[in-house]
């Protein structure tokens, strides 16, 4: 006789066998898949008036999770694009459990048809070489402290660096020669080797060898006051905060949302307007698809201009239409 997994069984058969041992996931994948469903079961658990581990599938249906979506964007304030990742975090998990429980696939079908919630997708936000500069002044380099954040936003910004591949940088991926490179580990596994420009091949010397690093010892780089491997929120607080000083002599950086990725998307429209192929900007940041990159290109007005203006293409000036008719003419106004 075969038993029914329970919810337990089957997430811990999810992260322990899927995740870990099958797709071999990057600790922040997991991470992000972890959170999105214990969003979910707290939420049902409270909808149904029972404990988490309580729960059966019948208190996972297709209700619940729409319900829990709607939860995230008006209770939560989150936004489209993160309840669409929440929703396809989810989406992974209800697909193993039509694996892992047959009796469940009525339950599972109609928790996967939930369609994504239309998004329009925001120009890349990036700094300019003015910006850039003033950030970079904010921290007191005769502090430790300061000297660390520098190497941390400087490195950021001229690498392209995800945070995750910030904060998990060790001192043996460096190569502090004279050409510089440092190994990034990415989405999925994947490795690559990155160039690292000379002032923050500079700091990142001068903050190892202040820290006494084994640069052949898996140790980490850039640390907390504890000596600690910096976290995800800790670097997240450094760029605001320093956003925040910085906002006060560049008034136009007030009120926009930066963030660390916003460093990365610098890194890459400096490479951009150097005049860098995207295809070594797409193995540099370390994407998958060259589509992705080109959302780059798209983001660049300058460059959008200047080729236009190159083109020497002029739009002719237009006479205004005039309607012919009354009816045309009241149907004009909702143009």
């Amino acid at each position: 006789m075969t038993t029914t997994p329970t919810v337990a069984e089957m997430l811990e058969s999810y992260f322990e066998q899927r995740l870990i041992k099958q797709r071999q996931a990057s600790v922040s994948t997991i991470r992000t898949y972890s959170e999105a469903i214990r969003l979910l079961l707290v939420f049902a658990a409270q909808q149904a008036g029972i404990a988490p581990s309580s729960l059966t599938m019948k208190h996972l249906d297709r209700e619940t999770v729409l319900a829990f979506l709607d939860h995230l964007e008006v209770e939560r304030r989150n936004s489209v694009r993160t309840r669409n990742a929440r929703r396809a975090a989810l989406r992974a998990f209800y697909q193993y459990i039509g694996y892992m429980d047959p009796s469940a696939l009525g339950i599972v079908g109609r928790v996967l048809a939930i369609p994504a919630k239309h998004t329009t997708t925001p120009l890349l936000g990036y700094l300019t070489r003015e910006e850039l500069t003033g950030l970079l002044a904010v921290p007191d380099q005769r502090t430790a402290q300061g000297r660390r954040d520098y190497c941390l936003l400087v490195f950021m910004a001229r690498t392209g660096a995800r945070v995750s591949e910030v904060i998990g940088v060790n001192a043996s991926d460096l190569s502090l020669q004279s050409k510089a490179t440092v190994r990034l580990r990415g989405k999925g596994g994947r490795e690559r080797v990155t160039p690292v420009s000379s002032d923050a091949a500079a700091a990142i010397r001068a903050l190892c060898i202040e820290r006494a690093c084994d640069m052949k010892a898996s140790v980490p780089v850039f640390t907390n006051g504890r000596g600690q491997r910096l976290t995800r929120f800790a670097l997240t607080h450094l760029v605001r905060r320093t956003v925040a000083v910085v906002c006060e002599t560049i008034p136009s950086l007030a009120g926009r949302p930066i963030s660390p990725h916003t460093l990365r998307h610098t890194a890459a429209m400096h490479l951009l307007q150097a005049g860098v192929d995207l295809n070594i900007i797409r193995s540099w940041l370390g994407h998958v698809s060259l589509d992705t990159t080109h959302h780059y290109v798209e983001a660049d007005l300058q460059m959008k201009e200047k080729a236009l203006e190159r083109s020497g293409i002029v739009e002719p000036s237009k006479a205004r239409y005039v309607a012919s008719d009354e009816v045309l003419d009241m149907l004009e106004r909702y143009r």
